[in-house]
């Protein structure tokens, strides 16, 4: 199958439920997507797929980066960053620490603090990239009837962007239209040159509220109702923020658990706190 090893070697790992592969095997970047494809059809839970390489002798190279992170589409993905520094620690045998990763989408190393709770479970806290910007998504008259409001918010950041939907958006309803949902979403993605988009629909709730992901990313034409989604909690923490102009504290409660977001509008500086668990 085009340039995909036949043997590809990957390992699987649950991130607050959006459970992710990550292959070390060599691919090209022209094959990830197809490769991603193979891995998701022998692995129905998979939701994402990574490719990470390690630097050569990270011990001896002082400031160098340890491991790299490519989406199979090229996006960034907050998740899938904590299990990259998961699965070096794991195959270093480290107990915690600092972990940089070079990761598609985002300009700087993204650097991700871990502490072992397990064998092979770690509590993580990633320094996520400031958003470019927090705009309004303008959308035209009449499409949604009976709608209140047709401007969402929308947290523009490296390599994703997520619109935000809270409960008096007209759109609140597509939660429970996924057909609907998703062909939007496809659209709006095209329409903006996003590489990667997202809808997160943020319930009720002060600092613990509800929220639903949903992720369309074309380099990898995936489309999934996620379990979690890091860099959308992140983004609905920014917007939050921005919305308060003061610092938030905010867990956001999944369909698979609690992601926990630090967001300051001041400094820029926001902070997300997951789990992470090798499962095979």
């Amino acid at each position: 199958m085009n340039g995909v090893p036949e043997d590809l070697k990957y390992y699987i790992f649950d991130p607050t439920g959006n459970i992710t592969a990550l292959v070390e095997s060599e691919v090209t970047i022209a094959d990830q997507p197809a490769a991603a494809a193979r891995i998701m059809e022998l692995e129905p839970d998979v939701e994402q797929v990574g490719f990470v390489t390690y630097a050569e002798d990270a011990a001896a190279a002082e400031g160098s980066v340890p491991v790299s992170l490519r989406m199979a589409g090229g996006e960034f993905c907050g998740n899938a960053t904590m299990c990259a520094a998961a699965l070096f620690a794991i195959r270093r045998g480290l107990q915690g620490g600092a972990v940089p990763v070079k990761v598609s989408g985002a300009t700087a190393p993204i650097k991700v603090l871990l502490e072992r709770q397990a064998e092979n479970t770690f509590s993580a806290a990633v320094s996520m990239p400031p958003a470019v910007s927090i705009d309004e998504l303008r959308l035209a008259d009449g499409m949604l009837p009976d709608s209140d409001s047709l401007n969402l918010p929308i947290v523009w950041m490296e390599g994703i962007s997520h619109v935000i939907i809270e409960p008096d958006s007209g759109f609140f309803g597509l939660k429970d239209d996924p057909a609907l949902a998703e062909t939007l979403l496809r659209s709006w993605c095209s329409v903006l040159g996003a590489d990667c988009l997202g809808m997160m629909f943020l319930g009720e709730g002060a600092a613990l509220r509800p929220m639903i992901p949903l992720v369309y990313v074309p380099g990898a034409d995936t489309m999934f109702w996620e379990n979690s989604c890091a860099s959308g909690s992140a983004a609905a923490g920014m917007y939050l923020a921005a919305k308060a102009g003061s610092p938030v504290d905010v867990t956001f409660y999944e369909p698979a658990g609690r992601m926990r977001v630090e967001s300051d509008p001041a400094t820029g500086r926001t902070v997300l706190h997951g789990s992470v668990r090798l499962i095979l």
